[in-house]
């Protein structure tokens, strides 16, 4: 099997991972503004993430001479880190669930600067004592107090978003003596704005027929027709308690493959092989893809959010948009073997400097699906200082990197 080993290699896969793990949540969160369902969306992006488990499983985990490799480990006496690495996949499952409902409820950026800050504040602390403190504390520490300031400003942020939205409508109301629920005719009528065709938020056949400047109350309105996740009148409880599930359920994902791999606790028999990355990586992914799978065609029938009923068949003839969704489950699998790998060979607690991977997503989320575009200067400037919080942290988080002996 192929084993990272130099602090460098692992700092070329947490950059690979960062991208990956930044780019797929934007395109998923696309195709829900479009109005697919997110129940077959995430379906596919599952199959896919499985997918790519097995590829690296049977690439990385397979060449050179270096034992034991992915398949002799298949069949050692290794129940106890294998439960530990299902485990991890469980926990992630149900965080990429709630996630995809989070994004619709408090916007890309927020979403994972809070969540992915919530991950460091309670994994990489978590990861630090499991992985016998190689990590250099007097520099993690200070990065994870910074995560935690930024989870703060992103509560903060997300509330006055959300006041300026509010704002909106009750202005556009006001001027045309309309209500958000006003026709499409109508609305047409009402605002003459426009927008460059070439948005991203038109390319699709869900469009509307016409378009609106990103960030006014039209533009506002007509997304909320034609996303699949409405969320117009609900509590913004509702999203930032999504988002604090969702960053819970992801913080334990990194320690619980630590353990797995590094059998911290001794629960190996004597002269068992710990289990390699890869091997932990496919047992991991595994679990994720039976969690996915019978969650999500439960929400098939039974919806969550008063979203739409559908049924297995529906999903299967539903070809709107899955080569994007199936991108998207790829580009998050190869994303987190690409983490585990750096954390094997550099500590997990400075692997987690991937979670900047809100950074990515905040450039799709601002520039391309035109979050906080028209918010009020209260709001840009919450957003400026949460977003530089988040990249001191990294940069700090990065510093503390260590070597595993």
């Amino acid at each position: 099997m192929y084993v990272v080993e130099s602090e460098g290699g692992a700092i070329v896969c947490m950059l690979f991972s960062l991208l990956f793990l930044g780019t797929w949540p934007a395109i998923m969160n696309l195709l829900e503004r479009r109005g697919r369902l997110p129940q077959h969306t995430y379906l596919d992006y599952t199959i896919a993430n499985l997918l790519a488990a097995v590829i690296i499983a049977f690439t990385f985990g397979q060449i050179g001479t270096d034992d034991p490799n992915f398949l002799s480990q298949l069949t050692q006496d290794n129940l106890p880190s294998v439960l530990f690495a299902m485990a991890g996949g469980v926990v992630l499952s149900i965080g990429n669930l709630s996630s995809q409902y989070v994004w619709a409820f408090v916007g890309l950026s927020v979403a994972g600067v809070i969540t992915s800050s919530i991950i460091v504040v309670i994994g990489t602390t978590l990861n630090y004592f499991l992985d016998d403190k190689i990590n250099k504390a007097e520099i993690l520490f200070p990065g994870v107090g910074c995560f935690f300031v930024a989870v703060c400003l992103g509560f903060i942020v997300h509330s006055s978003n959300i006041a300026d939205n509010q704002a909106k409508l009750k202005e556009f109301a006001s001027d045309y003596n309309v209500a958000p629920g006003t026709s499409l005719s109508t609305l047409k009528e009402a605002s003459e704005e426009t927008i460059d065709s070439k948005d991203l938020e038109n390319g699709s056949d869900l469009s509307p027929t016409y378009n609106v400047k990103a960030g006014t109350a039209v533009f506002l309105i007509e997304l909320e027709k034609r996303r699949s996740i409405k969320v117009f009148g609900k509590s913004t409880f509702i999203g930032l308690a999504l988002t604090f599930f969702g960053g819970i359920s992801f913080s334990l994902f990194s320690p619980a493959f630590n353990l797995a791999t590094n059998d911290q606790w001794h629960t190996l028999n004597k002269g068992v092989p710990h289990l390699s990355v890869y091997t932990a990586f496919f047992y991991f992914s595994v679990s994720c893809f039976v969690v996915a799978i019978i969650l999500n065609i439960t929400f098939l029938y039974h919806p969550f959010l008063n979203l739409p009923k559908s049924s297995f068949k529906a999903y299967l003839g539903d070809w709107n948009g899955r080569g994007w969704a199936l991108l998207t489950g790829l580009l998050c699998g190869f994303g987190n073997g690409l983490q585990f790998m750096a954390g094997q060979a550099a500590g997990y607690a400075a692997a987690d400097a991937v979670q900047a991977l809100p950074l990515v997503g905040t450039f799709w989320g601002v520039v391309l699906f035109g979050e906080y575009r028209k918010s009020s200067k209260r709001t840009y400037t919450l957003l400026g200082s949460m977003l530089t919080m988040f990249i001191a942290a990294v940069v700090v988080l990065m510093a503390s990197s260590g070597h595993r002996k």
